[in-house]
């Protein structure tokens, strides 16, 4: 065991035991606090209350379980502003480094829970209207004349970095490496984008419901949730020759949840995304669990194969492309400008 994890277990040892202590056990109630991205309003809202319903049966404590949902770069910015989580659930490590940076997250955090503190993935899909009326089947249709392209604001929204480097990666590799070219397609694409978005949900809402755009770069659980609930007949996804593997990061706010009294819970919500039952509730809500095994099998069938770079491969982790493209002056702020 690592220093931290026995710290953890300290901790949590003597947090229940003080409530334990402080509170008759009828009356235990407590808050736990979640703050997630966009997308993730379905899956958490499920969790939440099969967690809170299985703690009750084990504990006799009742727990009242907030979600925050929303672009996940405002949402960092909010927890370090005073939200007080207890945890995060996020679309990239660069959302989890930012809260670590502001102290609120100890170093270590990635090696706490399984696969590198990531229970599920995604990647990044096209949606396109029914019929595919503009005929797009890869990165390089979104740039042809006439086609307007939905994807959120990366400066806000975890899932348009991805959209962004997926896009960059796709080019990169189609001119062997050219930097430069990379950057014009890219800038090339933002062209085609009539409005941003603050986060993917709101990108949905424009794409489906306001009927803005030809193709929305999307999320592929938020391409299914589309195709399924929202407009069944009316939609296609449109698979690329080349994405990008979105790990989904959690972590503990150790801050928060210590002054809290709640990383016991806290602890054991994360963990629980791990499980059997998790993992099947996870592939339902249209992620790619990371034990497929759990999952019912229908579920796991609509996955596509799709070849996937890496972050860590192609831009050299989330440190250094947070710093390259999208920090105050970086890439992304030098070629884009609404208009």
């Amino acid at each position: 065991m690592t220093k931290r994890t026995i710290r953890v277990a300290s901790l949590a040892t003597a947090a229940a035991l003080s409530l334990a202590a402080a509170l008759p056990a009828a009356a235990q109630s407590r808050e736990l606090v979640n703050v997630s991205y966009d997308p993730t309003r379905e899956l958490y809202r499920a969790y939440g209350e099969i967690f809170a319903a299985q703690w009750r049966d084990e504990h006799g404590e009742t727990l009242n379980i907030t979600n925050s949902h929303g672009g996940s770069g405002a949402q960092v910015n909010a927890v370090l502003d005073g939200l007080p989580a207890d945890l995060v659930t996020f679309p990239l490590a660069g959302d989890v480094l930012a809260i670590e940076r502001g102290g609120l997250i100890e170093p270590g955090w990635e090696a706490e829970f399984p696969e590198g503190s990531s229970p599920y993935t995604s990647t990044i899909v096209f949606v396109v209207r029914a019929g595919n009326p503009h005929g797009i089947e890869d990165w390089d249709d979104l740039i042809q004349d006439g086609v307007q392209v939905i994807t959120p604001n990366p400066k806000t929204s975890g899932g348009a970095r991805w959209n962004y480097l997926a896009a960059w990666a796709y080019e990169l590799e189609r001119t062997g490496g050219d930097a430069q070219a990379a950057q014009d397609f890219v800038a090339e694409l933002y062209r085609h984008v009539p409005v941003l978005d603050s986060g993917a949900r709101g990108s949905t809402n424009t794409f489906v419901q306001n009927g803005v755009g030809d193709v929305f770069i999307s999320w592929e659980n938020e391409a299914f949730l589309i195709l399924n609930e929202l407009g069944e007949g009316q939609y296609e996804i449109v698979v690329p020759s080349i994405s990008i593997l979105a790990e989904i990061k959690v972590a503990i706010v150790d801050v928060n949840a210590d002054s809290k009294g709640t990383r016991d819970i806290a602890q054991a919500y994360l963990e629980g995304l791990y499980t059997p039952e998790a993992q099947q509730l996870i592939a339902a809500n249209y992620y790619r669990p990371r034990y497929p095994e759990f999952a019912n099998a229908e579920d796991v069938a609509r996955f596509p194969e799709v070849r996937l770079i890496t972050i860590d491969d192609v831009f050299g982790g989330w440190v250094e492309a947070q710093a390259t493209h999208f920090d105050d002056g970086g890439i992304f702020d030098q070629i884009y400008s609404p208009f």
